[in-house]
């Protein structure tokens, strides 16, 4: 949390879009007077982060001559006086804006700045994190809604199974339970699609964790790379591996991929 005693007492930002600010996550504030406030680019002090992608500071709001002042009643309302605002970038772009506010005329402290820009950067990663997933998620529901697509034909196959493992990984590492089910969801359709109509000639029931472990070493994954995609530890994909080769009826790594395949339980 950016908002603390001895950092800001009130902490609060949004996601930027079209180039307005939505303030929409506040900690600390004691009114609603801020709630939903559509901040334009270059006006206030968040509009004019958004316009520069840099920090901006100020000790007394509503008497300082470098930002414009569109935005005094909400600000007043809540009783802020020194207010920092970071922008959050990704991929260069201004994606959301946070702020750290302190009720009193006072200068804004190394620790208090250097706390906002942690948390600024932390969000940086993880919007990007969920792009990734985004992209990864569209990808995949391309090739599922194409039905007809040859997944006998090489390339069309590996881009299928790269996609899938992808998906595992990202699925197994995050802590968001919707984005989890969500990819889980759509990984499944992708192990799904078959080029063919027989049925699978064996009937194993892998953990979620299991077919993580396995999605990864068909990708040619060490358990050391599989450990690091999943943030698991390499004893825990060892665990994983052998009971999912036990359950597979697979006496290696690569045996156990093959079977897996043909349980329909990988694409």
């Amino acid at each position: 949390m950016v908002a603390s005693d001895d950092g800001f007492p009130v902490a609060f930002g949004g996601e930027v879009a079209g180039g307005h600010l939505r303030l929409t996550d506040f900690v600390g504030t004691l009114t609603t007077s801020m709630n939903n406030l559509d901040v334009r680019a270059g006006r206030g002090v968040g509009g004019r982060v958004v316009a520069s992608g840099k920090p901006i500071g100020v000790v007394d709001y509503t008497s300082d001559r470098s930002i414009t002042h569109d935005y005094d009643g909400p600000v007043q309302a809540e009783g802020l006086s020194a207010v920092l605002a970071v922008p959050v970038r990704v991929g260069g772009t201004c994606r959301a804006v946070l702020y750290g506010a302190i009720r009193q005329r006072v200068p804004v402290g190394d620790r208090a700045k250097d706390k906002l820009v942690g948390a600024s950067r932390r969000l940086a990663g993880e919007l990007a994190v969920r792009d990734e997933v985004d992209r990864r998620v569209a990808m995949a529901e391309t090739i599922t809604a194409t039905r007809g697509v040859d997944v006998s034909d090489t390339a069309s196959l590996e881009e299928l199974r790269s996609v899938h493992s992808e998906l595992c990984a990202i699925a197994g590492s995050t802590q968001d339970p919707g984005l989890q089910h969500r990819m889980y969801a759509v990984a499944k359709r992708l192990a799904d699609l078959r080029s063919g109509t027989t049925q699978p000639p064996v009937n194993a029931a892998l953990s979620r964790r299991e077919t993580d472990v396995l999605a990864q070493i068909a990708l040619g994954c060490t358990n050391a790379d599989t450990a690091a995609r999943l943030s698991l530890a390499p004893e825990t994909v060892k665990a994983y591996l052998r009971s999912a080769m036990r359950k597979l009826g697979a006496h290696t790594r690569h045996e156990a991929v093959v079977r897996a395949r043909s349980s329909w339980l990988l694409p």
